[in-house]
């Protein structure tokens, strides 16, 4: 079985070398870059094997895109303490959703009503609205870019749905087909990204029920995040445009 390997970053402002991967599971990392041939310089290098290539990285590729501790520095919240970030961030609030199914959405009566009518009557009574509210209120931004499969799950449409309500609440809300987040090698975390420094990672069980929330602060990890959330932004459709050119073309 390969490795699972997640691109970090890389130091060219063209053709992506040299760069930095990252193994996600024993944290070993892959630096690939030009090979150092001249021999003058090859004959100082110590403990180089006849299986082993040297290559030229500049220095700042190592400082921004290598992971800063061997074992990342997280720390796991519940879901309450998930729930406060909310009424704590002083900027901005970003979201990628990148699931197929949230079970935590099919819970309660609005998903009934939507799978029975195709839509739900959206009410604005629950703790995070209120939160929600009073934090676009005083202008700080909160962001979604959801992922839409073709043809989308019933989950997908249902959010499609609930976009009337929180956008009514102020959030700004955009989709983007699994197509074209695939051809921009968006990842498939789902995570919250709250004033460009606090990563919110979503842990989902095998039934699709989120359990709990890995926090991650590592400079070069948010980096990433936020080239993500750039990308993610730029090509993404605001959701009542997505929605209409999605019914035009059925």
């Amino acid at each position: 079985m390969g490795r699972r390997l997640r691109f970090n970053g890389t130091g060219s402002s063209g053709g992506g070398c040299p760069s930095v991967h990252e193994d996600l599971d024993s944290g070993e990392v892959i630096v690939h870059g030009p090979r150092l041939t001249d021999p003058e310089d090859i004959a100082q290098l110590q403990h180089l094997s006849a299986e082993e290539v040297a290559v030229v990285v500049p220095r700042e590729l190592l400082v921004d895109w290598t992971p800063k501790e061997k074992t990342r520095q997280v720390r796991t919240i519940d879901l309450d303490e998930f729930s406060d970030l909310f009424g704590k961030f002083e900027h901005t609030a970003w979201r990628l959703e990148t699931r197929r199914r949230y079970a935590s959405d099919e819970a309660n009566d609005n998903w009934r009503q939507f799978v029975e009518t195709g839509q739900a009557d959206w009410t604005f009574d629950n703790p995070y609205c209120k939160t929600i509210r009073e934090q676009t209120d005083h202008g700080k931004r909160v962001e979604r870019v959801r992922i839409v499969d073709q043809p989308p799950t019933t989950g997908q449409l249902y959010l499609l749905d609930n976009a009337k309500r929180n956008s009514a609440m102020g959030e700004d809300i955009r989709n983007l087909w699994r197509a074209d987040a695939d051809r921009l090698r968006l990842p498939a975390e789902d995570f919250w990204l709250f004033d460009s420094r606090l990563i919110a990672l979503l842990r989902f069980d095998d039934d699709d029920q989120l359990t709990h929330v890995d926090l991650i602060t590592e400079p070069a990890e948010v980096v990433r995040c936020c080239m993500v959330r750039d990308a993610a932004w730029h090509h993404a459709v605001p959701w009542k445009q997505f929605t209409a050119e999605m019914h035009s073309d059925a």
